[in-house]
């Protein structure tokens, strides 16, 4: 018995790391989703590296482009389309802002890994 309690536990210790590292999001049509960097409650996904310099992984799931734009300080410092199928790199500096638009319905991957410090 004891084994199946650790198996199980094992199981949703694995599953909740899993849905840590990334985050899917479905796009409404003239839609601009704040990602991150706008604090808590106000994010739709949690950068873990928020104390420091991240790189953000977004890849389109679904079948129309949508643009990702960073701010920093209030100034985009990249705004870049993503195609169909296609996974970019955003550089964050700490403090920037990461958003999402799509003028058509979509599907978004989003991934944070720690890699500027």
């Amino acid at each position: 018995m004891k084994k199946y309690i650790l198996l199980f536990a094992l199981f949703f210790g694995l599953q909740s790391y899993a849905q840590k590292d990334k985050t899917i999001f479905e796009l409404k049509p003239s839609q601009s989703m704040s990602i991150t960097g706008k604090g808590t409650g106000q994010d739709a996904a949690i950068n873990p590296y928020t104390d420091g310099n991240s790189i953000a992984i977004i890849e389109n799931l679904g079948k129309n482009v949508f643009e990702v734009r960073v701010q920093y300080q209030g100034k985009i410092t990249s705004l870049q389309p993503i195609k169909s199928g296609k996974t970019l790199k955003f550089a964050l500096l700490k403090g920037s802002e990461l958003y999402v638009d799509s003028d058509y319905k979509g599907k978004a991957k989003i991934q944070f890994i720690d890699g500027l410090n």
